[in-house]
């Protein structure tokens, strides 16, 4: 295995896995939201249907797999000590799970005395989350490109939450803050600050050491987080002067920056040492595939401004970076951590050579790369739905049954985990 992880250092199973189990469910729900809501919830961005999807699966789907991943990846990755690393996904995860049930209820049937309630929960349970990552990333000696980018990421997260409760509790108290505006602010430091930073962090060490792929290029990963951020603040400050001058510019150097992260990672793909390829492999080829198509279509925006202005085209960007690169990205992370986690956890048991499983029997095969397909035809669904509203509840359909597959997949690890772990202890005692 790689020689720079702290195995020793790995939090209880259950850590990470009481947020990945939950996680597909929560994408789910989104897919049947749509199927029952019909064309209509995809005709713009600000329909109540729109804004409890988005959440759906930015707070329910990604925000549940990316805190568990990273109360795994920072101690056994990073090197850093999690201050009772337990204790914190017992009170965080079920506090998540509750906010995030409320603020989708407030979003969609309109009750914004929901957001009172849920404003609280997350700001306990994120803050809380924070605070305890940010210090373990910041005690630890380690230098790597990967520890800035994660730490960067945390603080993204932290802006993101106080900008969704500043918002959330100016819907449900009226006050006078300029909501659209401060809408994309928040939309840009969750997607960027916190969820491109923290998958660019990961993918820095996940694509080399289990995609057996060159490290990625000096200049991105000493570049690409410090960049990121430094357009993220030009891009709050656009409130504050003049958008039309500047916000071209800034969204021109955002596509850039895509581009070159998502380039380089489908050349380290092209070039590895490995030719076959799994489901998880493609699932990142996927999510960086939807990313250049992303970029391609930011670049129409800022090209043909009069297409642009078509309440649809946000909806298509948003497809595809939520459901296009996140759902992707995540799913196929969490394909490779799962049995990857199975097979160390194992491993600590001592157990006989003979009785040691391998990690591909974790989550058979023919299982992840069908869940592949569905997901890709769900999002290729999602994004003629756009355009031909009489495919919305089909693409529903497909991304529920898809999200499904992959939580019983899921379910299904960690039941092969209990068994091989039943079969370890019953070999040892014959011994």
């Amino acid at each position: 295995m790689h020689p720079h992880l702290s195995f020793d250092q790995a939090p209880p199973i259950s850590v990470p896995y009481r947020f990945f189990l939950v996680a597909p469910w929560f994408g789910v729900m989104a897919g049947i939201l749509l199927a029952w809501s019909g064309g209509d919830a995809l005709a713009s961005r600000w329909t109540p249907e729109a804004l409890a999807l988005t959440h759906l699966i930015a707070v329910g789907f990604m925000l549940q797999a990316m805190c568990g991943a990273l109360l795994q990846f920072i101690p056994v990755a990073v090197g850093a000590n999690v201050w009772r690393p337990k204790l914190v996904a017992n009170i965080v995860q079920p506090l998540l799970l509750l906010a995030t049930l409320l603020l989708v209820g407030g979003l969609l049937f309109s009750r914004p005395g929901m957001f009172t309630v849920a404003v609280p929960l997350f700001l306990l349970a994120l803050g809380g989350f924070v605070v305890v990552v940010a210090l373990a990333l910041w005690r630890t000696p380690a230098t790597s490109m990967s520890l800035w980018a994660l730490r960067l990421a945390i603080g993204g997260l932290a802006i993101t939450v106080l900008l969704g409760s500043l918002l959330a509790e100016a819907l449900a108290r009226g006050f006078s803050v300029p909501i659209l505006e401060l809408t994309d602010v928040h939309l840009a430091w969750g997607l960027g600050g916190w969820g491109l930073m923290l998958l660019a962090g990961v993918s820095y060490q996940v694509v080399p050491m289990f995609q057996l792929t060159r490290p990625y290029p000096p200049w991105l990963t000493r570049w690409f987080a410090p960049l990121m951020l430094l357009m993220l603040l030009a891009w709050s400050a656009q409130i504050f002067i003049d958008p039309v001058r500047w916000l071209p510019l800034i969204a021109l150097c955002l596509l850039s920056m895509l581009s070159a992260y998502a380039a380089s990672t489908l050349w380290l793909q092209y070039t590895r040492r490995r030719k076959i390829h799994d489901a998880t492999s493609l699932y990142f080829r996927v999510a960086m595939l939807s990313m250049l198509a992303f970029v391609v279509s930011g670049a129409v925006f800022l090209l043909f401004p009069d297409l642009g202005a078509d309440p649809r085209f946000a909806v298509w960007l948003g497809v595809l970076a939520f459901a296009g690169v996140f759902v992707s990205a995540i799913s196929g992370m969490m394909y490779k951590i799962m049995p990857f986690l199975n097979w160390l956890h194992l491993q600590l048991l001592n157990p006989p050579l003979s009785a040691m499983p391998n990690m591909n029997r974790m989550i058979p095969a023919d299982a992840m790369t069908g869940q592949l397909r569905l997901h890709v035809l769900a999002v290729v669904l999602l994004l003629a739905a756009v355009w031909q509203p009489g495919l919305t509840r089909l693409a529903g359909t497909a991304f529920a049954v898809s999200c499904a597959w992959l939580g019983w997949n899921l379910v299904g690890a960690v039941r092969r985990y209990r068994t091989f772990k039943d079969q370890i202890r019953a070999a040892a005692l014959h011994c």
